[in-house]
Order: C-alpha cells, then sequence, then structure tokens
C-alpha cells in the first residue's frame, strides 16, 4: 500500500521537544493544515464545517529507526519501564504513522486554495497528514474507557515565570500559547536537575529555561547565551 501526503501542519512548533505529548493538551496554539496542490479542492471538504472536531492520521517523519522493537520505554513513566509497542503511542512504530484529535476553529481561503485552521494539535511544523476524517461523538467518545498505565502516574505540571525580556520577542497570541506548552512541562519524566538548562524552538525562537521546586523559569536572552 502507497500512502500520499494530502496536507501538511504549519504551526510554531519548530522542533520535536516542546510539542504537547497528546493531541488536545494545549488548545492556544493554532495550526493550520494546507493541502498539496493535487488536493486542493473545494468540493473535497464540503460539509465539514459541521463539525467541531477532526481526526488526522498523519507521520512520525522525524523518527529515525532503522527498525522497530516490541518494546519501548514511555517517557510517562520516567524512561525505566518497557511496554509493548502496541501498547505506548511511541513514534517508533513498525509503521511511523500518527493519530491526532484536534478541534477545527475554521475553515480559510487562501492562495493556497482552502486551509484549515486547528487547535490542540501534537504535530511539529511541516508533519505530512494523509487524511482526515470527521470527530463523531456517537461513534468516538467513550467516556468510561480505562486509561492503562497513564492513569497510574501523576501528571507533572509548572508553573511558568517568563521574564519581561523574554516575553517582548513574541506576539500576545504566541506568548500565550508558549505559556500553555511550558505549562505542560516538557523535560523527559526522569529528569530534575534544577541546574539544568532545556531549550527548544517555539515560533523561530530559541526558547531555554530552568526548573525548579515546580516553577518554571525562561531566561532572558542574554543569560541564556551564558548557558552555552
Amino acid at each position: 500500500m502507497e500512502l500520499e501526503v494530502i496536507a501538511r501542519i504549519e504551526n510554531d512548533y519548530t522542533t520535536k521537544f516542546g510539542v504537547p505529548r497528546q493531541s488536545g493538551l494545549v488548545e492556544e496554539v493554532v495550526s493550520r493544515i494546507v493541502f498539496e496542490p493535487k488536493y486542493r479542492v473545494a468540493e473535497a471538504i464540503r460539509g465539514l464545517e459541521g463539525f467541531s472536531h477532526l481526526w488526522l492520521i498523519w507521520g512520525f517523519h522525524e523518527a529515525r529507526q532503522e527498525s522497530w522493537h516490541p518494546t519501548v520505554r514511555p517517557p510517562r513513566l520516567g524512561g525505566n519501564e518497557r511496554l509493548g509497542v502496541f501498547a505506548t503511542r511511541s513514534p517508533y512504530r513498525p509503521n511511523p504513522l500518527g493519530l491526532s484529535s484536534v478541534r477545527l476553529k475554521g475553515i480559510e481561503k487562501t492562495d493556497r486554495g482552502m486551509t484549515l485552521l486547528v487547535a490542540g494539535a501534537d504535530l511539529m511544523n511541516g508533519t505530512p497528514i494523509y487524511d482526515i476524517k470527521p470527530y463523531l461523538p456517537s461513534a468516538d467518545c467513550h467516556p468510561e474507557a480505562a486509561g492503562g498505565f497513564t492513569q497510574t502516574r501523576e501528571k507533572r505540571r509548572v508553573q511558568v515565570d517568563i521574564p519581561e525580556e523574554a516575553a517582548r520577542d513574541f506576539s500576545p497570541a504566541q506568548l500565550s500559547a508558549l505559556r500553555a506548552v511550558l505549562s505542560e512541562d516538557p523535560r523527559p519524566a526522569y529528569q530534575e536537575d534544577p541546574n539544568r538548562v532545556y531549550a527548544f524552538e517555539f515560533a523561530g525562537k530559541n526558547v531555554r529555561f530552568r526548573v525548579k521546586e515546580g516553577l518554571l523559569t525562561v531566561l532572558p536572552a542574554k543569560e541564556a547565551e551564558r548557558t552555552d
């Protein structure tokens, strides 16, 4: 079976580090789905405006692994415990396919055809999308569903402090989105060093931060440079 890329996503997640671990966690970041020229046909999305959420089927295009392994180390478990790959959402799979539920915020007509505005995506900028399907509440929502090992570990969240010097590099919308991204604590679960400086790119800017006693502090640009 051959898959064709029907669209690509555009957003402020320019590196894998910092991307939300699951879809729907950070709705402050709005992504744009831009169809490939072959699929820029308005009739293909006729009726989509009646749905509030969508399923995206996409590819882990940045995952680098020559062969698959039957077990992986989920970050949620600190990276120290192995579980079956089919019991996780690891990007290292027999077929590097992802599935995400996002909220449809709008549809715009642009010089690149009809584009979709979505919130809550956990895809980095440029991710290829292979299919789009409407989310059906009557069939896709299961309130009684069990969450497996994800329910046994407390979710780690942090308070976020962005100094004015660092905040001025972003627009108000980007700053709100960045704060939401950081509050999810992008660090691996097994890293707790309060002196370690973490870095990732967001909206074209290099964001560096430390975390101590539940407070994540973004470093001003000058201080960040001194940590190199």
